[in-house]
């Protein structure tokens, strides 16, 4: 009875091999596809804390259009998909503000979709 038992349980452990290494291997693909927009994100909005900060305390102050000049270069050498007038930028005497909404679109070969950033800085919490 036994061996009848062990018989048709041949198989079973290599099956779970091939559907664990196929699961990781998506959520692996997943991730290449999805986390270089989250890190190109973080480091876009690294860039506009950099420039709130520094935008009105060093000398000569920065223009407006300086000040968009450097946020558009950035965006530029990340690669962000927007165009330089999606830039808001605010300034109100001593203090700055820098905004932009883009979307990323994702491609995983069965299903698309977009990922939507809003990056936002301020200087007010200096």
């Amino acid at each position: 009875m036994e061996a009848r038992t062990r018989k048709s349980e041949y198989g079973g452990s290599k099956l779970n091999l091939v559907l664990t290494l196929a699961v990781l291997g998506a959520m692996g693909f997943s991730a290449v596809k999805i986390v270089p927009a989250y890190v190109t994100n973080y480091q876009l909005q690294d860039a506009f804390e950099s420039e709130c900060r520094f935008a009105l305390s060093s000398y000569p102050k920065k223009t407006p259009d300086d000040i968009r000049q450097d946020v558009w270069r950035k965006m530029q050498d990340l690669g962000v998909p927007a165009k330089p007038e999606d830039v808001h930028l605010d300034i109100s005497g001593a203090s700055v503000a820098i905004s932009l909404d883009y979307t990323v679109p994702v491609d995983l070969g069965v299903y698309q979709f977009n990922l939507q950033f809003h990056p936002h800085a301020d200087n007010h919490t200096i």
